[in-house]
């Protein structure tokens, strides 16, 4: 007999084949509110990350620092891998009037955003070839500062749409946070640059701190961004009887949430996440270095290195958005995976042609459009994994497993450098990507359940 019922229009409705986007109404998305107000947010996060690890590195090989100490120092990177351990605080821990004031988001987001600008000056103030010490410690604060803010702004981002308009966020996210790393890589040594003078080879501590302070006022992009912004919609929790209670419900319940979603495939989730950057991560700890060891100026670095890979970033992250939307989050992952390999053997080659700038231009091209496609589709496949319940702290310990691995491995590229050379190096860091490769097709096996269930 034929139902004409309610539950049974639904039932029929859930099996009908989704709609698939045309391209038009798949771009539209770009072109919301909130996915722009990630482009500047996105801006905000990118800023401090490059200028402890990447531009410092530069600095520092500048200033005469061995490049083993520079691998080393590039540890300072694990700050974020093990941000997940403060993350259930800025999820449920209200702030002394700020939180009032703001919002529990908003209000995370203004206090660290302040706190990398703090650090920023301080390193701005301090010449490591002088001592090292303190620019660690003022590294080590903007750190603290910039991973807390991720926390907080990963949680804003899912919250404020949609799971359809994440891989959109995402691409947008990722395209103000390249946009901040070209910033923070060439506008720094630009910056640099023009405050040396005519000559702008050499070492100039004076000309580093114009750099740094300008980048902590860029810092304001996102407080202004942050103030004109809607807090999402706050989540009504349980109260809370006691503290026992309150800690297990932002401490234990998230991991509990994840494991009983996931079950035993939890631990391969767990394991691609943990190594799918990991040729670019350990790669890029010993970029910089390896352009001033092969003579290429402040300004010829910020040129090409930068805005050829803008251009080649951006075009990566469009298309990694994109493409998700149409083909779904593995594929693209998968593409991701083994452009992101392949890509790392080019700079063994660039080693071997010498300083050449337009086989500069390629090689870098051809790495940030890799990076801007894997990038995307990666974020998006992070989200898909949380439940808004849980979304700071899920998020959290979900992109610190990005990179808790891979930053460790980091540490010792300088002395694996120093042991072996660069080309050996960059020909290894490819070949890191092999298991990923394999990791993901064992992913797309497996169905992620709904969040929501």
């Amino acid at each position: 007999m034929h139902s004409n019922s309610p539950a049974s229009s639904e039932t029929s409705e859930r099996l009908r084949p989704e709609r698939k986007l045309s391209w038009a109404d798949a771009f539209k998305v770009y072109l919301e509110s909130a996915t722009l107000r990630m482009l500047v947010l996105g801006f905000s996060s990118g800023l401090p990350l490059v200028l402890v690890l990447g531009t410092l590195s530069f600095w520092l090989r500048e200033a005469g620092i061995d490049r083993t100490t520079i691998g080393y120092l590039s540890w300072v990177g694990l700050v974020y891998a093990v941000k997940w351990t403060w993350s259930p605080l800025v999820d449920r821990l209200p702030l002394p009037l700020l939180t009032r004031w703001f919002g529990q988001r908003r209000s995370w987001l203004l206090l660290t955003q302040c706190t990398v600008m703090v650090g920023l000056v301080g390193m701005a103030f301090n010449d490591p070839r002088q001592a090292l010490q303190p620019v660690v410690w003022c590294a080590l604060l903007v750190a603290w500062g910039s991973a807390t803010q991720d926390i907080a702004l990963d949680a804003f981002r899912i919250e404020s749409a949609d799971i359809k308009r994440q891989a959109a966020l995402a691409a947008s996210y990722q395209t103000g946070y390249r946009v901040a790393m070209i910033w923070a890589g060439a506008g720094v040594l630009w910056i640099a640059a023009r405050a040396q003078g005519p000559n702008s080879a050499g070492y100039q501590h004076g000309a580093w701190q114009t750099a740094y302070l300008v980048m902590a006022a860029s810092m304001l992009l996102g407080v202004i961004t942050v103030l004109l912004s809607a807090e999402p919609v706050p989540r009504e929790f349980k109260p809370s009887k006691n503290v026992s209670e309150w800690l297990r419900g932002a401490l234990v319940d998230p991991f509990a949430d994840f494991i009983r979603r996931h079950r035993w495939q939890a631990v391969l989730i767990l394991a691609l996440i943990s190594v799918y950057r990991i040729s670019d991560v350990v790669m890029g700890i010993m970029a910089n270095p390896f352009y001033v060891d092969m003579g290429y100026t402040k300004d010829e670095v910020a040129a090409v290195s930068k805005v050829f890979g803008l251009i080649m970033t951006l075009l990566g992250a469009f298309i990694g958005g994109v493409m998700t939307m149409r083909a779904g989050v593995m594929r693209v992952l998968m593409l991701g995976a083994v452009l992101s390999a392949a890509t790392n053997v080019l700079y063994a080659w660039l080693g071997s042609v010498g300083h050449n700038l337009t086989a500069l231009i390629w090689v870098i091209s051809a790495d940030n459009l890799a990076g801007g496609i894997a990038t995307a589709a990666f974020v998006a496949y992070l989200s898909s994994l949380t439940n808004i319940n849980y979304s700071a702290t899920q998020y959290a310990v979900l992109s610190s497993l990005m990179l808790l691995a891979p930053k460790f491995l980091a540490g010792y590229s300088g002395a694996y450098v120093d042991a072996f050379g660069y080309s050996q190096f960059f020909i290894g860091t490819a070949l890191l990507g092999v298991p990923v490769v394999l990791l993901v097709w064992l992913a797309t096996r497996i169905k992620v359940p709904d969040p929501k269930a």
